[in-house]
């Protein structure tokens, strides 16, 4: 397969290391810096999946877009930050020579939203999702370490049960040391995980804590309950669901099995803001309360949890209170 890895993140190169691992044919889009260090070093993987090293002549590496003549993808993953969602759709709408019958876009994105801002631009027919709960760092610019793994990758359509077309990327991506399967509920997915990470990423942005110490404070367990609730209205109102039917059985997981699993893990927003970089809450909280306003759901910790967050990206951001 000839596959597009969009992100030269931890995410993008935790995912191009599977694949370039299984053999695949790989594509890396990334910052300069990023791809200079990769043509330079190659790429590195290390942590709970073992530690491997492939040479730069094992993939290609580009800062935009290959455009040359036989640059046509199976696959293209987008593993960019949410925010950057409309402008790379924009870019793939403007070179349609990327995109043949068969390419598949894989949306690697977290939060809610992301395929609708690709669907406008480029159809559904071709859009794709991923759930991804393993934890990818980037120690150095041409290095990700895998550092937790809570359950296997799940790749699906939002728009279609059909899982055939992400059968073998799926099955490249296992072989290359990242467990993958095709489902054909990947809203569920992403809704168990909009769950997880609108609970703690945002609050462990702010006291600046991993995740264990938010489950095991009476205050902030009030706050992620709260959360949590909110979520399930607007996910019924919205005509959503996941994998728990009730709030209340999904926070007994919460609490007993998933925060545990990830207890040392700190959120990659608390990476963005000790950064000093835009923050994904606009597609975690930020959705929520989008959805729960079209549908006149209230849902008031979701929202100060947002607005909270968006005034800590603005010290930094713009250097001012209410530039």
């Amino acid at each position: 397969m000839n596959i597009l890895v969009y992100g030269g993140g931890a995410v993008g190169l935790g995912l191009a290391g599977a694949l370039i691992q299984a053999g695949e044919k790989v594509t890396i889009i990334a910052r300069p810096d990023t791809a200079e260090a990769l043509i330079k070093k190659g790429l590195a993987r290390c942590g709970i999946f073992g530690d491997c090293q492939w040479p730069s002549r094992l993939f290609s590496v580009a800062t935009t877009p290959p455009l040359e003549a036989g640059s046509v993808y199976d696959f293209i993953l987008i593993c960019t930050k949410s925010y950057h969602s409309k402008a790379i759709a924009e870019i793939l709408a403007k070179n349609p020579r990327l995109l043949a019958a068969q390419t598949r876009l894989v949306l690697c994105q977290n939060g809610w939203g992301n395929a609708e801002e690709f669907a406008a631009r480029l159809g559904s027919s071709r859009l794709y999702n991923a759930r991804i709960i393993t934890g990818f760092q980037r120690p150095e610019k041409n290095m990700v370490q895998i550092t937790v793994h809570a359950d296997a990758v799940r790749i699906g359509s939002l728009f279609t049960r059909d899982t055939e077309p992400v059968v073998d990327l799926c099955a490249a991506l296992t072989k290359g040391g990242i467990p993958c399967e095709p489902t054909r509920h990947i809203d569920r997915d992403l809704w168990a995980k909009m769950l997880y990470n609108c609970a703690l990423n945002p609050l462990g942005a702010i006291f600046q804590v991993p995740y264990g110490d938010l489950g095991t404070s009476i205050h902030t367990r009030q706050i992620m309950d709260a959360v949590i609730r909110e979520i399930f209205a607007v996910m019924a109102g919205a005509g959503y669901g996941t994998y728990w039917a009730e709030p209340e059985a999904y926070i007994r997981h919460f609490y007993e099995k998933l925060i545990p699993m990830t207890a040392r893990h700190e959120a990659s927003m608390l990476q963005d803001i000790r950064s000093k970089k835009p923050t994904e809450i606009d597609a975690l909280n930020g959705a929520v309360v989008r959805l729960a306003e079209r549908h006149g759901i209230p849902a008031p910790a979701n929202r100060q949890i947002y607005h909270m967050i968006r005034f800590a990206e603005e010290r930094y951001l713009t250097g001012a209170l209410g530039a």
